[in-house]
């Protein structure tokens, strides 16, 4: 009795990485600066609202006046909702810089469940241009809105004014230099993604 032999067992063949992404390039100094700028773009004027709620003389607002809008003038609800207010300014300009930075890439390590994952660009660049529309237009109508509608202002120009306005004037630069660096990053990701 013959038996016929198995077959041999095809070769397995081996596997291949997909083929990796070409890098990223790296992001331009212009773009890199204007990011810095917008992280710190928000610090002075909550400087600004923290000394008014301290009761430090600002020249625009008495403390008193501004404890009138919280409950029983409550300093500490005044101060709390000033150093929120502050911290979501802040984290918001911060985010800025990921659109230069490797966290801008991949998910940082100290996020849970998406630690090491790769940031999808088009989601990063929407939400970067809807952030930089926004503050645009929210900075840009309050200041000058407010410039435009005030009554007519007294001739000259009080400390306590010009404070107010160095303090809140580079929120103005917050949203034209996010939407620079948003095309930016943009820009480089579809130069990688280029053949």
């Amino acid at each position: 009795m013959t038996t016929n032999p198995a077959p041999p067992a095809p070769r397995r063949q081996p596997r291949v990485p997909p083929a990796a992404r070409s890098p990223v390039p790296p992001p331009p100094s212009w773009a890199v600066r204007a990011a810095h700028v917008v992280a710190w773009s928000t610090v002075p004027s909550g400087v600004w609202r923290i000394a008014l709620v301290l009761g430090v003389p600002v020249g625009v607002m008495e403390r008193d006046e501004f404890l009138a809008a919280f409950p029983g003038n409550s300093r500490l609800i005044a101060l709390a909702y000033v150093l929120l207010i502050g911290a979501v300014a802040e984290a918001a300009s911060y985010l800025t810089l990921g659109l230069v930075r490797p966290w801008g890439e991949f998910v940082p390590r100290w996020i849970p469940l998406a630690a090491g994952r790769p940031v999808h660009h088009g989601l990063a660049v929407l939400a970067a241009s809807l952030g930089a529309l926004t503050v645009t237009v929210l900075w840009w109508v309050l200041f000058f809105g407010g410039l435009l509608t005030a009554p007519s202002p007294d001739p000259g120009v009080s400390a306590g004014e010009a404070l107010f306005v160095a303090a809140y004037a580079p929120l103005l630069l917050w949203g034209p230099l996010l939407a620079a660096v948003t095309w930016s990053y943009h820009r480089r990701h579809r130069a990688r993604t280029r053949p």
